[in-house]
This record gives structure tokens, sequence and C-alpha cells, in this order.
């Protein structure tokens, strides 16, 4: 197959909305969403400030199988404020992952796929993001204990704030070219660093240091994949099928505290290939 045919033959990932994501990823006729649109869960803080709230609180939750095997999915709507984490949403979350902890403690093997379309916190509802976010960290910590919890961005919002803290918690992390992670986005590196730091409109600086092909090589990442529905899928079942890591990226922070240690206390910024370097293990 010619790259031009196999290029016209593949479905991105990326133009689905959340719930297109989460049923791609289950088996066939598998997927059963937990508290949808029709239940109306929703913000009771948005309206208050004038802004609609969404049914959902564009966060989708499912069961299903992948593989055959049990799993819960959890799929952030980058679309509806730019995947913001709030109360309701991130509650959805963390009960998502929760359910998926006691399905193991009765002996059921369940794992999670978190899909991250976030910008972090929602400054409308400020402390109560940051609580949920808080659970959801934790609700991911305690089921890595049983079985795997795979985290997946795949764009174009990316993923940042307290939610980036969570993907660096998952068991594995899968990223593709369009992604981005950081703990904090371009816009406020700009805001409060100045434009001569940080221009949030170069779109190439941002990704050279942010994207997923960036966060991968520099193992911030697991696994990095062209933004195809059939790649990712296959990506995802095969990072659930590796099992939990013997020694967890969140456990490795000697080391990545051993690598920063080399840039000293005066550093000029580096650039792209310099970080790559120094996260490589190279001295830059």
């Amino acid at each position: 197959m010619t790259d031009i045919a196999r290029l016209l033959e593949a479905r991105s990932f990326v133009e689905l909305n959340a719930r297109q994501r989460a049923c791609e990823l289950l088996d066939d006729d598998t997927f059963r969403e937990l508290l949808g649109p029709f239940d109306r869960v929703m913000s009771p803080w948005l309206a208050q400030q004038g802004i609609v709230p969404q049914s959902d609180d564009g966060v989708v939750v499912a069961k299903g199988h992948i593989s055959g095997q049990p799993v819960v999915v959890a799929a952030i709507e980058g679309a509806f404020q730019g995947g913001s984490m709030g109360e309701v949403g991130g509650a959805k979350i963390a009960g998502a992952l929760e359910l998926a902890v006691e399905d193991n403690r009765r002996g059921i093997p369940t794992c999670a796929v978190l899909l991250l379309e976030t910008g972090g916190v929602r400054l409308q509802e400020a402390n109560l993001g940051l609580a949920a976010i808080a659970e959801i960290q934790a609700a991911i910590v305690e089921l890595r204990q049983f079985q795997p919890v795979v985290g997946l961005i795949a764009g174009s919002v990316g993923c940042f704030g307290g939610m980036s803290i969570a993907a660096g918690l998952c068991s594995h992390l899968l990223v593709t070219r369009e992604a981005r992670l950081g703990l904090n986005g371009p816009q406020v590196i700009e805001q409060e660093a100045g434009i001569e730091e940080y221009d949030s409109r170069d779109r190439p600086f941002i990704w050279s240091l942010t994207g997923g092909e960036q966060r991968h090589a520099c193992n911030l990442a697991d696994a990095f994949v062209a933004d195809d529905v059939a790649s990712i899928r296959d990506a995802v079942r095969g990072l659930l099928a590796a099992g939990n890591r013997d020694l967890p990226r969140s456990r490795r922070h000697a080391w990545f505290l051993e690598r920063l240690a080399h840039l000293g206390t005066d550093c000029e910024q580096l650039d792209a290939a310099a970080v790559r370097a120094l996260y490589q293990g190279e001295r830059p």
C-alpha cells in the first residue's frame, strides 16, 4: 500500500468527539454509558455565571470490554469549556476509577482508559475542581495496584494543569503527534513570564517542547502513535495487555531530579534538542 492510499484509508481519532472516541476503543456492542446526558447531571455553578452548562458536564464515562477484558473508559470533551475539570465532571471520572477498584476487589479484573483532553481545573469552580482532580489522582494510584490505567492524549486541546499530573500517574501514557502535555499551558506561561520567554502563538516552538513526539522522546510518554483510529485502538490494547510497569514513572522521580540537577541554578533556556538530550541521559 502506498503512503497516499494509507493516508486516504486512515480515520482521524483527533476529529472525533469524546463519546465517539470511547466507542471506538471498546469492543463492538459493549459500550454502556454511565450518567449519560439524559441523566442531566451537570454543573450547578456555570449558569450562575452566565455560562450554558452541558448535560454531561463534558465528561463521558462508560463500561465495556477491550479485547474481552472489562474496562472503564472516561473521555473528556475538549470542545466544552476547554475540557476543564469541575466538580461534576471530575467526580464522574473519580467515580469510574473507584468503580473499577471495587470490581477488582470482587474478583472482576477491570482496568481503565482515560482520554485526556483538558486544560486542567475549571477556574469557575476553583477549589471544587482542584478537589476533584485530587480524587482522580488518588483513584489512579489505587487502581494501579490491581490493573493498568492507560492514559491517552490525542489532541487538539492537550493535557495541562493538575490533569497533567494525573497523566503522569497512569501505568502507561500514549500520545499522538498532535498531543501536548505540560503542567502549564502556553498562554499561562506567556502571561506570567512574558512573550519574550514563551510566545504562545509560536506553534512550532510550542510543539517542539510539549508536543507528543517530544514528550515520548523525553521518556514522559510510553508510546507514540499516528492519529488513526485503528492504530490508536491497537496501541491501547497492547498497553493494557502489557500490565503494570514494575517501576511506575511516578516512582522514578529521583532519576528525573538527577537529570535536572545537571542544569545547575543559572541555566539559559534550553531548546527542544537540548531538552531531549537531557532526558535521554546526556548532559546538555
